[in-house]
């Protein structure tokens, strides 16, 4: 007999026992969005909020920046995130566009996410972009209108929705199929697998990565250019049956607050909120949505990172926003 159902017999005690675990949990829950920090508030109470978590990549910020600028819509919250540092940079840019910035001092990606979505309580929606992501002209609307015409379907419930991103385990097969160009792919660089893990070429290849932008076949130089070409096409989604990188996503509050937050660890916690989140969509049956009338652009995995930066600044147009 297991010690909860010998507590059970004698009721008086097992109320006690129960109350000291609910509020055991509720101290847990109470951890994951407590922490020192430094928040500047800009918002404007929105129902819609976009966090971007920056602070490491200052190499990318001049564009990543003008193209959130751009194409972020007046009444969606915008807030800059840094996990484990105060950036004199990210403060002024924010400050310059008016933009909220909030600054954790310990470095747990999983617990910014949770304090700086805790700030924002009117928050129905929440944008998650990370530093590295360049969107485009149609991203927060297309996601949007993704999430809403899925739920009018009355088929699938979204755990979350992405677009379609050129570097991505599971994307960059389905950009190929769109564009008839999985033949040739694999011809030079070998299978297309549908596969996220560290040891595929999508993730380990600074090649691979320079092909989704553009340096051997031309229509990827433009992502502007080709995200248009798909926001006139029909609409279309597909379901991702694997973990997605989760640079670029659109998730209800609901995810968020079904998940019970973002888990913490002792660790800075890299991934470990997209481990969580695609965890989530299987086993509460609410799949990932992926949006295939809009594209954005991935700069690179890890390992491509090095050769990725010197491609960066040799090709520096390519990743300019395309609207003047």
């Amino acid at each position: 007999m297991s010690i909860k159902e010998q507590l059970k017999k004698n009721k008086v005690i097992f109320k006690i026992w129960n109350a000291i675990n609910e509020k055991r949990l509720l101290k847990i829950e109470d951890e994951k969005t407590k922490g020192e920090y430094t928040f500047i508030n800009r918002g404007n109470d929105s129902d819609k909020l976009c966090i971007v978590l920056a602070g490491y990549k200052e190499f990318l910020w001049d564009n990543v920046f003008l193209r959130l600028k751009k194409y972020c819509p007046k009444d969606v919250d915008i807030c800059i995130i840094s996990s484990g540092l105060y950036s004199e940079k990210l403060s002024e840019i924010c400050e310059k566009n008016n933009w909220s910035y909030l600054s954790v001092k310990r470095n747990q990606v999983s617990l910014t996410q949770n304090i700086a979505i805790n700030l924002h309580k009117n928050a129905k929606f929440i944008y998650k972009i990370d530093e590295d992501i360049f969107i485009t002209k149609d991203f927060f609307s297309q996601l949007m209108d993704t999430y809403n015409r899925v739920l009018e379907e009355k088929k699938y419930k979204p755990g979350f929705v992405a677009p379609l991103i050129n570097i991505n385990g599971y994307c960059y097969r389905r950009l190929l199929e769109k564009l008839n160009l999985l033949e040739k792919f694999e011809k030079k660089f070998g299978n297309a697998w549908y596969d996220a893990c560290t040891d595929q070429k999508i993730i380990k290849d600074s090649e691979v990565a320079k092909y989704f932008w553009g340096d051997t076949e031309k229509i990827f130089r433009d992502i502007d250019e080709l995200s248009a070409r798909f926001n006139k096409e029909e609409f279309n989604y597909s379901i991702c049956p694997i973990r997605f990188s989760i640079g670029a996503i659109l998730f209800p509050r609901e995810t968020w607050e079904k998940m019970n937050k973002f888990s913490i660890s002792d660790m800075p916690g890299l991934g470990m909120d997209e481990t969580e989140i695609c965890a989530y969509t299987i086993t509460e049956s609410r799949p990932i949505i992926v949006s295939e009338n809009v594209l954005v652009g991935h700069f690179s995995y890890g390992p491509q990172t090095n050769a990725m930066k010197d491609y960066y600044e040799q090709n520096i147009d390519v990743f300019k926003y395309g609207e003047e």
